[in-house]
């Protein structure tokens, strides 16, 4: 089945599992994926939250994240996360467990009104107590001239020995607006949060940068803090993203 063929059944297999889900926890995966991918690069990232907030449990928390990927073909990119880390309000930093990412390419760039990916991971937990989950959905992004926009549906569900038969749903977007400068480009952005089923909501600026080198290699990292607009929501969240790009 070739990628752009896909689009149908996969955008059926969502819709049908946002209409069953339920009430659980969602994932603190503050990242915007892009559905795109480019046959022959390898990609090392980090990237990682912490958040402030007057309330005692909700301030302190934190999650970091190292992974290393290569895309194998013009469709496919998998990405293993050789550490993730992970702090509870008052509580200390402790690794969590490993993850196994592919981030599937649907369409040609520019051949829709949007370009469409899909997500697909499994999560290994080893914290005890704590399952292990996969998560899935469709990746849009969509380019205007400079502006650049991005929206991704996530599902999550818990997998293993008394795993709950609900699905997790939380989304995000951004948009930003690219200019570049010789080897160089910054992006002002600004990047949303949606988690209904944490009745946590958050919205904030983020500053995304690329540098570029004539051997194909490139450094791409973002800032940003991203405020709470409700109770449920963490006052501030600050994030960031590091990722160096090489073929």
């Amino acid at each position: 089945m070739q990628p752009n063929r896909m689009i149908a059944p996969i955008a059926g297999l969502a819709i049908a599992i946002s209409l069953a889900a339920n009430v659980a926890r969602a994932d603190n995966d503050f990242i915007v994926y892009s559905p795109y991918v480019v046959q022959g690069q390898s990609e090392v990232e980090m990237y990682g939250f912490s958040t402030q907030d007057g309330r005692s449990d909700l301030n302190g928390a934190s999650g970091y994240n190292i992974s290393v990927a290569h895309a194998f073909t013009s469709w496919w990119k998998p990405e293993i996360y050789i550490g993730e880390f992970n702090r509870d309000p008052g509580a200390s930093t402790h690794p969590s467990g490993y993850e196994f990412e592919n981030t599937f390419q649907l369409t040609t760039r520019g051949e829709y009104w949007a370009d469409v990916g899909f997500l697909a991971s499994y999560a290994h937990n080893k914290q005890p107590g704590v399952l292990s989950r996969a998560e899935f959905g469709p990746l849009l992004e969509k380019w205007s001239g400079h502006f650049d926009q991005r929206l991704n549906l996530i599902w999550e569900k818990e997998i293993g020995a008394g795993a709950s038969s609900s699905y997790v749903f939380r989304s995000a977007y951004s948009v930003s607006y690219k200019m570049d400068f010789n080897k160089a480009s910054f992006s002002p952005g600004i990047e949303v949060y949606m988690r209904p089923n944490d009745n946590a909501y958050q919205i904030g600026p983020v500053l995304y940068g690329e540098i570029r080198t004539d051997a194909g290699k490139e450094f791409e990292y973002s800032l940003g803090v991203v405020h709470g607009i409700n109770q449920g929501a963490p006052d501030r969240t600050l994030l960031f993203r590091v990722e160096y790009e090489f073929f």
